[in-house]
């Protein structure tokens, strides 16, 4: 584990637990591995050998890609990403908490991306909202169709869960114009309807006892 100079695999962008593909990028890629071991695995009171690996690691373009690779693979000796091992202690502990919403998004783009727990129930809750199917999350996270199925249950439990505490959103309904008093109407006299008036007989007119 310690040889990390000699493989010239192809880059990629995102990277699942097992891609190294970003050494080549690195600025340790070329070292003889007898001399980056000693740069990169100095002892642990060797304070100027530490600080002369951390200068290395300041301008090295894939910084990020060799931290997250020692993390992913639980390497806890000699300094990877620029931390010394003491340095990394607290991210290998909080590791399953980590969220990363750019290797959510590199999943649902198609690549295989090792999700930690919390980015891997977001795409769980999210292939709910997206309207997944079963199937297609087993393919997904590479699990049985039965454990999906249940995953997909569970996230539209959150969903009802939550809407029933906080409510659903009411829609706002569209005010009805009302017409305004004291104001000359705009409508098109010409398309005026007269006011009709009912309209009476001369018998209706006439007096009680009299002949029309």
């Amino acid at each position: 584990m310690r040889n990390i100079t000699t493989d010239d695999a192809p880059t990629t962008g995102l990277r699942g637990i097992g891609d190294i593909s970003w050494h080549t990028r690195g600025v340790c890629h070329g070292m003889d591995p007898e001399d980056a071991d000693a740069t990169f695995f100095p002892l642990p009171r060797d304070h100027e050998a530490i600080a002369d690996a951390k200068e290395l690691c300041a301008v090295c373009p894939v910084r990020r890609d060799c931290l997250n690779y020692a993390l992913e693979n639980v390497l806890k000796e000699g300094i990877w990403g620029g931390l010394t091992e003491a340095e990394r202690r607290p991210w290998h502990d909080g590791l399953p908490q980590r969220l990363d919403y750019s290797r959510v998004i590199a999943f649902f783009n198609g690549r295989d991306v090792h999700l930690t727990e919390t980015e891997r129930q977001v795409v769980i809750d999210h292939a709910y909202v997206r309207g997944w199917r079963p199937d297609r999350l087993a393919g997904a996270l590479q699990v049985s169709h039965k454990h999906a199925r249940d995953l997909l249950r569970q996230a539209a439990n959150k969903v009802f869960d939550r809407d029933r505490t906080l409510g659903m959103p009411r829609h706002k309904r569209a005010r009805q114009p009302t017409p305004a008093t004291g104001r000359p109407s705009t409508t098109n006299p010409s398309t005026e309807q007269p006011a009709s008036t009912p309209t009476t007989s001369p018998s209706a007119r006439a007096p009680f006892g009299k002949v029309a």
